[in-house]
């Protein structure tokens, strides 16, 4: 039996279950279907960084923010995630679908 090249591994699974793995579960599990670890590391690297920045901006621990200067700095953090996870989604869905294309 011979072993799988890499596009073949991409082009075996679908398109719609690697976007959505993308989004729901955590960020890059898509790419752990797809067997795509670079993608995978690149993703992680990039919600770490901005989980870090996060944390970073949030030190100055200012006891006079309102409320809503807080909701608007956490909707800040959560709008990144969001974003990385639909580019990452959308990217999985088109790697895929090239790859079947190709195959």
């Amino acid at each position: 039996m011979d072993p799988l090249s890499k596009r073949q591994v991409v082009a075996s699974g679908s398109a719609w279950l690697a976007a959505l793995l993308n989004v729901v579960p955590g960020l890059g599990t898509g790419y752990i279907y797809q067997r795509r670890w670079r993608a995978y590391w690149i993703t992680s690297a990039l919600a770490t960084l901005w989980f870090a920045l996060g944390i970073l901006q949030g030190q100055d621990g200012d006891p006079t923010l309102l409320p809503d200067q807080l909701q608007r700095q956490q909707l800040i953090g959560l709008a990144g995630f969001l974003l990385l996870a639909v580019v990452t989604a959308v990217e999985a869905a088109r790697a895929s679908l090239r790859a079947q294309q190709e195959a």
